[in-house]
């Protein structure tokens, strides 16, 4: 199947960035243009009709969390890593950010602003990139970085990765478990929700315990968006969303985006391989809660173990496929692979 006859896949996620600095960095960007062992970079962009997507910025913990042996397991509920000091964080963040601009320099990608930006990169089969955060963990409490990362190109943030932050908690890696497992946002998380929304940046609800998906729910003004979390009914993890959480979601006019972490897809919860009939059964979930235009794909690239029968980016046309003998029309699958994240991020942005 020939990726320039296929929809464009804009994607919800992907650790790129993180893949990148643990190579070296902006030193490594290169390495992105010519192909390497990652889920992500150019060759495979082009070959998958990969047209973009958000690249999060995020802060390992020191530690590691090198979870997926456990993660294969019948159950588990795994410990969450310490809070990370903000001058590690922004020390680390900072890095992945130049990254992205290496690679933009590069002529990799365009770090995108605006839907249409977007639109105009992937016209032009320029990759298309949002600038995203996972867990605010960077951010100082009077949030100046806040602003000073928005002039950057930030445009999309979760206010929590899973382990704790001043502005929130996080879900644990937890089977089987919903994501009632803490609190919710703190005052200055309240305080974030607030000046992101002034800002036009889009709050990401992927890793948010429930009490703080519905604060945030209470306190934003714009649509909420999972930018990479599947179904509970389908898969009853913590990182999962209840059919509470999805029809909160439709409510807002928001949008989901599947993730492809074997774990969060398989019904047993274990992160071992699975067939592609698993990403479609939470792709018909999450149609009937949410709606056509409200579903999208946020694979978790470079962040997780996915299905071998997608491998990295060159085999998204697998999915595409497999979409198609599921019975999903060209209209709906567009929809699904670029249309509605267009949708959502020009409603949120306003632009």
């Amino acid at each position: 199947m020939d990726p320039k006859t296929l929809p464009a896949v804009f994607d919800g996620h992907n650790d790129v960035l993180l893949r990148l600095y643990r190579a070296g960095g902006p030193a490594a960007a290169e390495t992105f243009l010519t192909g390497d062992a990652g889920h992500i970079d150019l060759p495979k962009a082009r070959a998958g009709g990969l047209g973009g997507g958000f690249f999060a910025v995020y802060v390992p913990s020191e530690g590691g969390e090198d979870n997926e042996e456990a993660m294969a397991q019948d159950s588990y509920d795994l410990p969450l890593p310490p809070p990370e000091p903000q001058d590690r964080a922004l020390t680390v963040a900072m890095a992945q950010v130049a990254t992205l601009e290496r690679l933009e320099e590069l002529g990799a990608l365009k770090i995108c602003r605006s839907a249409a930006e977007i639109h105009i990169s992937m016209v032009e089969h320029k990759l298309a990139a949002i600038l995203h955060m996972e867990g605010a963990e960077a951010i100082d409490p009077e949030m100046i970085t806040l602003d000073v990362l928005h002039g950057a190109g930030l445009r999309s943030l979760g206010p929590v990765w899973s382990r704790p932050t001043i502005f929130g908690e996080g879900v644990p890696f937890r089977y089987p478990s919903d994501g009632d497992t803490g609190g919710g946002l703190t005052d200055l998380g309240v305080a974030l929700v607030r000046r992101c929304n002034a800002l036009k940046i889009m709050i990401d609800l992927s890793h948010m315990t429930m009490a703080g998906f519905w604060d945030v729910a209470r306190q934003s003004d714009a649509p909420l968006v999972a930018t990479h979390s599947n179904a509970h009914a389908i898969c009853p993890h913590a990182r999962n969303l209840t059919d509470a959480q999805l029809e909160a979601i439709a409510a807002s006019d928001g949008m989901v985006g599947l993730n492809y972490a074997t774990a969060f897809l398989r019904p047993d919860g274990r992160m071992i391989d699975t067939g592609l009939d698993d990403m479609l059964r939470h792709l018909d979930h999450l149609l009937g809660k949410l709606g056509e235009t409200r579903v999208g794909l946020g694979s978790d690239f470079d962040g997780a173990m996915i299905p071998s029968a997608i491998g990295s980016a060159a085999g998204l046309p697998a999915l595409r496929a497999a979409m198609t003998a599921h019975g999903y029309g060209p209209e709906l699958i567009e929809r699904i692979c670029h249309g509605n994240w267009l949708r959502v991020l020009e409603k949120t942005w306003g632009h």
